[in-house]
């Protein structure tokens, strides 16, 4: 069981390095958009991240403050993936604050799951 429980953070981290990776290629290529692969890293990560929210193998003690902080986390980066892949409908452009928040967030959050 305990194994299951790795592969499962596993694919929380590809996920997370799904969203970077797309960022930092955008970043590199200078186009500085949100992507669509974006939103498949927040899928991955966030249902991940679902499971591992669950109390399973039996007796394992939760950290619920890393969950919260790293749920809050998670909902703004769909919020500004969201609001980004928006202004690109209208305007072709990813306005530079919402692309940036977008890695950093990303960062912060692979961070704080290794580290916390």
């Amino acid at each position: 069981m305990e194994f299951l429980r790795h592969l499962v953070v596993l694919v929380h981290l590809v996920g997370f390095a799904v969203i970077f990776g797309a960022w930092v290629v955008e970043a590199v290529s200078r186009r500085r958009q949100a992507t669509s692969l974006m939103n498949w890293g927040l899928l991955i990560a966030g249902v991940a991240g679902l499971i591992l929210a669950a109390p399973w193998p039996a007796g394992i003690e939760l950290n619920y403050a890393k969950i919260g902080v790293k749920l809050v986390i998670l909902l703004a980066i769909g919020a500004v993936i969201g609001i980004a892949r928006a202004r690109q409908r209208k305007t072709d452009a990813t306005p530079p604050a919402l692309f940036w928040a977008i890695g950093v967030l990303t960062f912060a959050n692979a961070a704080i799951a290794v580290l916390w």
